[in-house]
């Protein structure tokens, strides 16, 4: 790492799915100079993963749209830090990338939610998104015996997904109640689009066990997990499996919005009509706003874009639809609500956080993140408390109050080069020459 590659844009998007995607090409399609950030290899983000080119209609469409509209695309590229006000830095391979911007639209996402449980680090417990991630990065699951459990439709869609590569789907666990799961369903009659994928979904998993108010109990194995203990209705059993895919809802990414003093309200970036945050000419679309999906991310980004390009007239044509798509994501955060016997499932020694191994029964007796931050460790390793962040706030209500640069880790010569800049020599960068 030996250069920091400059660059100027009237609008920086950060993420590259479909809330990200949709944003720059608006804005873009204004007439704006965008530079779209991501830290994957390609654009597409978790869903759209192994389908950005010619597979998923949608997803081509929203690629052509960015080509289109000249967008930068700036791939494998990690923000870490905001040194001041339109500025961002940004790891990629070999380089420090500054990135100048008149305009910010954050579209970074979410992640998976993981609650602990005795057994639940052992090798092929996994999130239910991330092995879904492996297969389609090309990990062989054929004939591997696979237990789904966690909560919400994502569950249905990877079990979909994983046994149409081969997997042997031995039951799917839902945590919430089939009273819960049928008002949910009947509300689907408002949304025809979902109502056909939950019935195809249903249709292509019919011959596979299912079990409401049922979770994962403890996974067993001596260097790799063997069965797992299943909680269904009450009563306790065991099943034998290779793989558990394990996601209890999502939680959004909102490191960057915090360290650029954007306000979080309710684990959420609050923003107004236009998606703008309280931080002037910042815009955030996507799940960082509220779980909703793709359509309403698609939307917000939309909106996002056009209100960053100078359009609030086309933004406002938007706005019906996102109020309905709105209206679905408030009733899936209902129907999926996390119930309070998961609370109960570590037992004293269970792992809660995983990068300093610190235990549940350490963790316990603290009063709150930051005093157990203190103490133990928590939340300090490499993965900045994205994983037992979430966790502690649901098992303890604890709520982390605080975000630092870097947002993630960082080689020691790359935030030294950022700290202490030397004056780069002129160099080719990705958009042109400097």
């Amino acid at each position: 790492m030996d250069s920091i590659a400059r660059q100027n844009f009237d609008v920086v998007v950060v993420g590259a799915g479909p809330a990200g995607m949709a944003a720059a090409a608006r804005a873009g399609e204004s007439g704006a100079s965008v530079g779209l950030v991501d830290d994957n290899f390609n654009p597409g983000g978790q869903i759209w993963r192994a389908g950005i080119e010619g597979s998923n209609p949608q997803a081509t469409e929203w690629i052509k749209r960015l080509q289109v509209a000249q967008v930068v695309k700036l791939c494998d590229v990690r923000i870490f830090h905001q040194p001041e006000a339109g500025v961002l830095l940004g790891e990629a391979k070999n380089e420090i990338c500054e990135l100048r911007y008149d305009k910010l639209i954050l579209a970074t996402g979410a992640r998976e939610r993981f609650l602990p449980f005795p057994g639940w680090t052992l090798p092929n417990v996994m999130g239910a998104g991330g092995l879904q991630a492996m297969v389609k990065s090309g990990l062989n699951i054929h004939g591997k015996r696979v237990i789904v459990a966690g909560t919400g439709p994502l569950l249905l869609a990877v079990a979909a997904y994983l046994r149409k590569h081969g997997a042997k789907i031995a039951t799917l666990c839902e945590q919430t109640s089939w009273s819960s799961l049928a008002r949910f369903g009947l509300g689907l009659t408002a949304y025809p689009s979902k109502m056909a994928e939950g019935l195809r979904l249903k249709k292509e998993l019919a011959d596979v066990p299912f079990a409401s108010s049922s979770w994962p109990v403890a996974a067993h194995g001596k260097d790799v997990l063997e069965e797992v203990t299943i909680s269904r209705g009450g009563k306790v059993e065991t099943v034998a499996c290779d793989y558990l895919a394990c996601g209890f809802h999502l939680v959004p990414n909102t490191e960057l919005a915090a360290l650029v003093n954007c306000r979080i309200e309710n684990d959420y970036v609050r923003v107004d009509d236009f998606q703008q945050t309280t931080v002037p000419e910042v815009f955030c679309a996507g799940e960082p706003t509220g779980i909703g999906g793709v359509e309403l991310a698609l939307i917000e980004g939309q909106i996002a874009g056009l209100a960053a390009g100078r359009r609030p007239a086309q933004a406002r044509e938007l706005f019906p639809m996102r109020r309905k798509l709105k209206k679905f994501a408030a009733a899936l955060e209902d129907a999926f609500q996390l119930r309070s016997e998961l609370r109960d499932l570590p037992s004293a020694d269970t792992v809660v956080c995983r990068c300093e191994d610190v235990t549940y029964s350490r963790l316990r007796s603290y009063p709150d993140w930051r005093t157990a931050k203190l103490q133990t460790r928590c939340g300090m390793g490499s993965c900045q408390g994205r994983v037992c962040g979430p966790a502690t706030r649901f098992l303890f209500k604890w709520k982390p109050d605080s975000v630092r640069p870097p947002i993630f880790p960082v080689r020691v010569e790359g935030l030294a080069m950022a700290v202490s800049p030397a004056e780069p020599k002129p160099q080719e960068i990705k958009g042109g020459y400097q």
